[in-house]
């Protein structure tokens, strides 16, 4: 295959794609097993979810004050 005289830009090009989609990548990972450590750590004090603690108010207080459906 022949790139012709810009295959060093073209080349360059691919591998610096590859290196940030790997950096992204492996920046995920990371911050998502931060993440989980987080909420172990918050659960392990006894800190709950919001979602999984019912909060008594009605669908139309979850709205917001003066807000109808």
């Amino acid at each position: 295959m022949d790139l012709g005289p810009h295959a060093a830009f073209i080349s360059w090009s691919y591998a610096s794609v590859l290196l940030t989609i790997g950096g992204l990548i492996g920046w995920l990972v990371f911050d998502g097993r931060r993440q989980m450590a987080a909420l172990r750590d918050l659960e392990a004090r006894g800190v709950k979810r919001r979602s999984s603690v019912g909060s008594g108010a009605s669908d139309d207080d979850s709205l917001g004050p003066g807000v109808r459906k």
